[in-house]
């Protein structure tokens, strides 16, 4: 490990040495009307970071191209007669890629003789201008710039107020106390399945993300009352969007990591003459040699997996802009018993267990403006998500007449079509209207049999394989929606909506009212306050659970309805200066309909979903469960300015769930608090300050979460863990302590156009020992501590061109 590090390093100096050059770059735009999405012909874009003037204007299509600009952070402003005035900064210009912004600009309220303060684009707002509380939007740059995120979107998402991810193994997105079943995934306006690489069905997390933040344009985030056209979720929102390729010249990228594996990626135009373009980039994984190389991954097992990602923009034509867009990916891995040690945090010493999973998506996306203030927009995508999974168990372990047995056999598919329009209407300069419909077919073909309920009929102590579940069929749901955001003044601001949903498993129906007010009380000061109700169906491996019957399986959960909450969140916004801002948020969801067991007992569904599974035995369930989730949040943040940038988030919350024995309990979610605190720094160097160090760290701790402890004597009886259902989720472990270190080198040439970066990511730095949970050996028949991974050193290198 020490020799390749020493070797790239070297690389990367001798390459620079070589490469030492300065010069600029183009920068390239579209400036958009952000309610109508219209071009805005004529306005004015400014290059304000230096003392020359470089300015131009947008065209007949709204685009603008401005010529040498110095390499680095740059400010530009952008004014159009009519419209509120905007100030773009820190925009990062380097020499291996051009820069391209996508600029929406609102139309100004007030009248011609009035003062207009020019303002800086707000980070800590959405880019859908109709989710204005608890959202905000997050780019590509963050999720590769933050110490400790892996280049994961889930693990950006763990440092922003109300996100707990205190788990180093999956990047499960745990949504102020919520399940991380509840949030949903969606890309370029469709829901999606579960984006990761060793993903299960009716999970949302895994290991490792499928997502490759290259090909992300900023996006958005939501935790909480979110508006009316999102549904099918109880705790949030992940509204994703692919950038689109250069239009005008053809860009490489290659790039290899720890964690994100070798990468190449390519884009350019497909055709100048209606500016279309394509993107495409493929991965796969390194972590084989990362093993080789001495680095601890949390299992002796080699994990293989890759992805593919692509879009296609066909520009513009009379019949409205075409895009075509995909992800695929495939992940294996297979634990071996005599390879296992009691550190893995996936296996079992005394199994072998193997894991195949597939996942994909493709749509075709349509946007028109049918006139000067309303388009339309349609997306169809098609996805499927796979795993085929097995666990064989050593018996006689040790004597001459050790053998195995299949204990677990599984193979979970799912296949959906999805098609979702809407309509756009920008009525006024203070009313704009939206509304459509999403449709969603989903068939689903589930298959699981397992021996891990500990029955042996037939005396031979080999555990009998149980059908746990077994299932092909259909299903569909559709979900309209209305919308509307009516400015009642500069000051005041409402948006309300109606999102409704259907699902034709068992005819369930929700109508679900959302709202929100604005009051912008200064320039400096505003207070939001938002409602939501939200449903949300069940994971298919709960719904679908069989229950065997006189010799014939019945599906009792079949008739479950949705998982229902309201939301309430108040919270006020402080925008200290043009770089730093505050924001306090309080809370309150009411859980109600939930899924727990017929006869009294600790089960609710609020409590799975952070595993690579779902309880096997829960077939006979109803909604009557409750739960609630509640708690106050502060972020304080310093967005990337002067070299440097600064966050600390911080939440308190409490979340509580009553299963049918009518106790109320600590969820398995509810670590108390969370505390994140995250900053960096760059140094420029170089003859026009051209190169860059950068510097970045983070810290974390949360509290333990609570669990239920095993049961040691009914364990060691039935030879499998069983847990102490008298102590449901009364313990609670060991907080959670992480402390990370990045630091890199950024080097530009434009002589050649070429540019490159290489990073060094110590995580644990500290080599804390995490606890990640107690597990029962029926090797030593003890309870084990397996504790999370420790010091972890991650590392990237990247060259554009």
């Amino acid at each position: 490990m020490k020799r390749f590090i020493q070797t790239l390093v070297l690389f990367v100096i001798a390459t620079t040495m070589i490469l030492a050059q300065n010069g600029t770059q183009n920068v390239k735009g579209l400036v958009l009307d952000k309610q109508s999405e219209i071009p805005l012909i004529g306005a004015t874009v400014q290059l304000l970071s230096t003392g020359e003037s470089n300015g131009t204007t947008t065209d007949i299509d709204g685009q603008f191209v401005l010529r040498n600009i110095p390499l680095g952070r740059q400010t530009f402003e952008v004014n159009y007669l009519g419209y509120e005035p905007i100030v773009i900064q820190n925009i990062d210009v380097t020499a291996g890629k051009e820069v391209y912004l996508n600029i929406e600009m609102e139309e100004s309220l007030v009248t011609l003789d009035e003062v207009v303060i020019t303002a800086a684009i707000d980070k800590d707002k959405s880019i859908n201008d109709m989710a204005t509380v608890s959202s905000r939007q997050f780019s590509m740059e963050e999720v590769n710039r933050y110490s400790g995120g892996r280049s994961d979107v889930g693990r950006l998402a763990g440092n922003f107020a109300g996100v707990s991810t205190a788990d180093d193994s999956r990047n499960d997105i745990v949504i102020r106390g919520n399940s991380p079943t509840g949030l949903l995934w969606r890309l370029e306006g469709i829901p999606i399945p579960s984006p990761n690489h060793f993903s299960t069905v009716g999970t949302t997390g895994g290991p490792v993300s499928a997502l490759n933040p290259n090909f992300l344009k900023n996006s958005d985030f939501m935790t909480s009352a979110f508006p009316s056209e999102y549904g099918n979720a109880i705790s949030g929102v992940f509204d994703l969007g692919f950038r689109s390729g250069n239009k005008d010249k053809m860009e490489y990228m290659a790039q290899i990591g720890a964690i994100t594996g070798f990468e190449a990626m390519i884009e350019g135009p497909i055709s100048k003459q209606n500016n279309s373009s394509f993107i495409i980039g493929y991965r796969y994984s390194f972590l084989g040699i990362a093993q080789a190389l001495g680095m601890n991954i949390g299992t002796n097992a080699v994990p293989n997996y890759s992805d593919i990602s692509f879009k296609l923009d066909f520009g513009k034509s009379k019949l409205g802009n075409f895009t075509l867009f995909g992800i695929g990916g495939t992940s294996d891995i297979e634990f071996l018993a005599t390879e296992v040690d009691s550190t893995d945090l996936f296996a079992a010493d005394d199994e072998d267990a193997r894991a195949e999973s597939k996942f994909g998506v493709i749509g075709l996306k349509h946007n028109i403006l049918l006139n000067d203030k309303s388009y339309l927009r349609t997306v169809v995508g098609y996805s499927g998500s796979s795993v085929v999974f097995g666990r064989d168990r050593y018996y006689n372990i040790g004597e001459s007449d050790e053998f195995s047995s299949p204990l677990v056999i599984g193979d979970d598919s799912q296949t959906r079509l999805s098609v979702s329009t809407y309509y756009n209407s920008k009525v006024s300069n203070r009313l704009t209207l939206r509304g459509g419909v999403l449709y969603e077919r989903v068939n689903v073909n589930l298959s699981q049999d397992s021996g891990e309920q500990g029955i042996d009929d037939d005396g031979d102590g080999i555990l009998d394989l149980i059908e746990i579940y077994k299932f092909d069929e259909t299903t569909a749901t559709v979900q309209p929606f209305l919308q509307g955001q009516y400015k009642l003044s500069k000051a005041w601001t409402a948006n309300l909506g109606i999102h409704g949903m259907y699902y034709d498993l068992n005819e369930d129906i929700a109508i679900e009212p959302r709202a929100a007010l604005n009051w912008q009380v200064t320039d400096q000061h505003r207070i939001n306050l938002g409602y939501g109700l939200h449903s949300q169906t069940q994971p298919l491996p709960i719904q679908l659970a069989s229950m065997i019957v006189d010799n014939e399986a019945t599906y009792p959960n079949r008739a479950l309805g949705f998982t229902r909450s309201h939301q309430f969140v108040l919270g006020y916004d402080y925008k200290i200066n043009s770089s730093w801002r505050a924001k306090l948020e309080v809370y309150y969801q009411s859980l109600f309909d939930v899924p727990v067991d017929v006869e009294p007992s600790t089960f609710s569904v609020l409590n799975v979903g952070a595993d690579f599974g779902f309880p096997i035995d829960k077939n006979n369930l109803v909604n009557t469960g409750t739960g609630n989730n509640q708690g106050v949040e502060l972020t304080l943040e310093r967005f990337f300015s002067s070299g440097y940038y600064f966050l600390a988030t911080g939440s308190l919350f409490d979340s509580k769930f009553t299963p049918s024995d009518g106790i109320e309990r600590n969820t398995a979610f509810n670590n108390q608090y969370v505390l994140n605190i995250l900053g960096g720094r760059e140094f420029n160097w170089g003859k026009d300050k051209q190169h860059r160090f950068t510097f970045d760290t983070k810290l974390t701790t949360a509290g333990g979460r609570y669990y239920t402890p095993v049961d040691l004597e009914a364990s060691r009886v039935n030879e499998f863990q069983v847990l102490d259902e008298s102590q449901a989720y009364d313990l609670q472990y060991a907080p959670y302590f992480r402390w990370d270190v990045k630091f890199g080198i950024k080097l530009n040439n434009t002589k050649r156009k070429f540019s490159q970066a290489l990073f060094f990511d110590i995580q644990n730095v500290t080599n804390t020992e995490n606890i990640f949970r107690q597990s029962y050996n029926r090797n030593t028949n003890q309870v084990n501590d397996v504790y999370q991974i420790g010091f972890f050193p991650n590392f990237m290198y990247k060259v554009e061109f």
